[in-house]
């Protein structure tokens, strides 16, 4: 990514949560927060957003290559301060990589790729799955306690911003498959209407037959309805 202005973290915040919920995804939302967080935090490099399901751990977003190793590595290793802060949702700082001693495999690729602090804030997306803000720095010691404050302040509005999107992405999907199943009751009404006009019999009936001739085709049943209804409509009219 080309490098972004500086910030001011109200604005950040705002931005945050001025985020409209019905015209964007959680993809959108990510990157969003790891631009801002870039932007904001001072002594930030590249910035990247973990999300964690299980087992499987993924950058959901990044603002450049060096975000993304870091994290990846990670991942392969099983160990890092993104996954330490994910897992206690808690903030894990890494001052200077040279003299970090937790995960020694881990800070001696950091050192080579070039990044010598680091600040992980655990993020609690949802009920399954967890996350973190990392924030990585090419100088040493460059998070001292006042952009620390201002990480963690920013992940709280981050936290609040994706669990307003999945609760939001949760709803609407609801409500798709309500309309669906709305849709797939009518065609069924019609279909045992029909039946009950040509056989002269029950709703129950009428159902049990749909039911029958669903089972003996292998289709599901709100096919054979929409074919008895389609038949029972006629060719249309030219």
């Amino acid at each position: 990514m080309t490098d972004l202005q500086p910030m001011d973290p109200n604005n950040a915040f705002a931005e945050l949560g001025s985020i409209k919920l019905a015209e964007v995804d959680i993809d959108a939302v990510l990157a969003k927060i790891a631009e801002l967080a870039k932007r904001t935090i001072p002594g930030a490099s590249e910035v990247s957003v973990t999300l964690i399901r299980g087992d499987d751990a993924h950058t959901a977003a990044f603002t450049g290559e060096l975000a993304i190793a870091l994290d990846e590595w990670q991942y392969e290793q099983g160990h890092g301060p993104c996954l330490d802060a994910s897992a206690a949702t808690e903030s894990v700082l890494v001052s200077n990589m040279s003299n970090e001693s937790r995960w020694p495999s881990w800070t001696k690729r950091a050192l080579e790729a070039g990044a010598n602090s680091s600040l992980s804030i655990g993020l609690p997306v949802q009920e399954k799955v967890t996350g973190a803000l990392n924030i990585y720095a090419t100088k040493p010691d460059a998070f001292d306690e006042e952009a620390k404050t201002l990480a963690q302040t920013f992940a709280g509005y981050a936290a609040v911003a994706l669990a307003n999107v999945h609760l939001y992405d949760t709803q609407a999907t609801l409500a798709k498959h309500m309309q669906a199943a709305m849709a797939n009751r009518a065609v069924i009404e019609q279909a045992k209407g029909i039946i009950m006009g040509e056989r002269r019999c029950t709703p129950d009936e009428a159902f049990a037959i749909l039911a029958k001739l669903s089972q003996d085709t292998n289709r599901k049943l709100r096919d054979v309805a929409s074919a008895l209804v389609a038949k029972a409509a006629g060719p249309p009219t030219p």
